[in-house]
């Protein structure tokens, strides 16, 4: 599998991050995403196409062109996190990695899936490219690029949904099928794992559902299971306890945050997020 190996340590994030105070001083980064946002703001309408176009090459300027993104998209279709809200919120997750793979020249594939790393079903699948002269013309097709290809997984979602077989969620599996993915993309790309799920794995012997999992029982639980190798990747689950109907206690989404984390750091990925949000997935 070839895969640059970033030297970025290993991190995770904790569901329940305290907000920095009103007085901290923000970043440059962050400066400059709120100038563009009042910009926007004051100006109307007419000038959000510029404010968008001004972010658009912000992240053009974050892209590695030796290693491109190879964006694997998994969303869990299985019935615990089944609503309408849910799936806006992963859509608008998918939405802002799409864009960010065009941006970056990547590949991105976007599947469904449910109780086994078999019942899954391929939404998208393709190499992103923008053409034109410039930089700027490039990224005024951004746009139009993404519509079609958010058009087109919108409108696969729920018949692939519908189509897949009950019986739980097998969200462990889905690595072996990033790996395999990825060595089947091969390149300089680097693969970007994004899970979307609840976290609740409920087949092959793992039960998760409202169990509360200390960071060191997760840990231990990891130690026992085979998993695949990432090495180099960057990999984000999101999402984590959020279901359809009455959410469960923050304990118990906590050890999910615990048992994703160890379950990165044990797969070679070079850097893990796990965390509750689905917009943290898009950033």
């Amino acid at each position: 599998m070839r895969i640059r190996k970033k030297t970025t340590p290993q991190t995770a994030a904790h569901p329940l991050e305290i907000p920095a105070p009103r007085h901290a001083r923000r970043s440059p980064a962050a400066m400059c995403a709120l100038a563009i946002a009042a910009s926007v703001t004051a100006c109307g309408v007419g000038s959000s196409a510029h404010g968008q176009l001004a972010q658009d090459k912000q992240i053009l300027a974050t892209c590695d062109a030796s290693a491109p993104p190879a964006s694997d998209i998994q969303l869990d279709g299985s019935g615990s996190s089944a609503s309408k809200a849910i799936t806006e919120e992963r859509m608008a997750a998918v939405e802002e990695i799409v864009r960010t793979t065009a941006i970056c020249s990547g590949r991105l594939r976007v599947l469904v899936f449910s109780s086994s790393s078999a019942a899954a079903t391929t939404l998208f699948d393709e190499t992103l490219a923008l053409h034109g002269a410039t930089d700027n013309a490039k990224l005024k097709r951004v746009p139009q690029l993404i519509e079609g290809i958010m058009t087109q997984i919108r409108a696969s979602y729920g018949p692939a949904v519908s189509g897949l077989p009950g019986g739980g969620s097998d969200i462990t599996g889905q690595y072996r099928l990033a790996q395999e993915w990825a060595e089947q993309v091969g390149g300089d790309y680097r693969l970007h794992l994004y899970l979307l799920t609840d976290g609740f794995e409920t087949v092959g012997g793992l039960n998760l559902y409202k169990k509360v999992l200390t960071k060191q029982e997760a840990s231990e639980l990891v130690d026992q299971m085979a998993v695949p190798m990432l090495t180099g990747a960057s990999v984000t689950v999101a999402g984590l306890g959020r279901v359809a109907g009455s959410p469960p206690p923050s304990r118990v989404a906590e050890g999910l945050v615990g048992f994703y984390d160890a379950l990165c750091k044990k797969s070679g990925a070079a850097t893990c997020l796990s965390v509750t949000d689905y917009a943290a997935a898009g950033r």
